[in-house]
């Protein structure tokens, strides 16, 4: 393998480079985007009886917000608690765009080794023709080792950059389904605890007041009379 890769000559270098990066990338990404880590089982129906038995306060919310995304996205519901539902809604997105932030991380740049592999692959086989070129304008063609010394440098760099910037792309693609179907899910539970805020907050005076106007109503027709 070894002389595989040393006869690709100095075009195996950033190849390799962006093989690194990207499984470094591969591998944090499996551990961040666990299930469990990002949507921890229960959690949403656990901050909801939080909220209709009005057991929250600031030790609740913060050790929310430091368990996991979808925590830190329900816990700057919490926050905002006591306002309306359109300004609970507006901070919802706010944090959900940061939280989604957090789960696209590095994945810009894998889709980028992804888009530069093949090219780079391809810079090592134009750089391996010219190699073979210059050898034949040098000795001709009757040294053919020489001839398959740039041939073999063209063909190792094209594999090579093929082979990092498949999976790339795949695990890519892989990577952004996974974080759209955690939104969606978020969505859903968020969306649960906004209800459930509502549902929770007492009637404001001026609603109940017509509920009072129309009980006393009958009592003065029936005194005027």
């Amino acid at each position: 393998m070894f002389e595989i890769l040393k006869a690709g000559g100095w075009g195996m270098v950033p190849i390799l480079v962006c093989s690194a990066v990207g499984l470094a990338i591969v591998l944090e990404r499996f551990w961040t985007l666990r299930r469990n880590a990002v949507l921890p089982p229960g959690l949403g129906d656990q901050v909801r009886s939080w909220a209709h038995s009005q057991q929250l306060n600031t030790a609740h919310i913060q050790a929310l917000r430091e368990n996991s995304p979808l925590g830190e996205l329900l816990a700057s519901a919490l926050e905002v608690r006591n306002r309306s539902r359109a300004e609970i809604k507006e901070r919802i997105e706010d944090t959900g765009r940061h939280v989604v932030h957090g789960l696209e991380r590095y994945l810009n740049t894998l889709g980028t080794i992804a888009l530069i592999g093949p090219l780079l692959g391809l810079l090592g086989t134009v750089f391996g023709l010219i190699r073979m070129f210059l050898a034949v304008m040098v000795s001709g063609v009757g040294d053919p080792m020489k001839m398959a010394g740039g041939i073999g440098e063209a063909l190792v760099c094209t594999a090579s950059g093929l082979v990092v910037a498949i999976p790339a792309y795949v695990l890519h693609r892989y990577f952004r389904s996974k974080v759209r179907g955690y939104v969606v899910q978020m969505e859903k539970q968020a969306t649960a605890l906004l209800d459930e805020l509502a549902a929770a907050r007492p009637l404001p005076v001026d609603a109940r007041a017509p509920a009072a106007a129309t009980t006393t109503a009958p009592r003065t027709a029936r005194v005027a009379s």
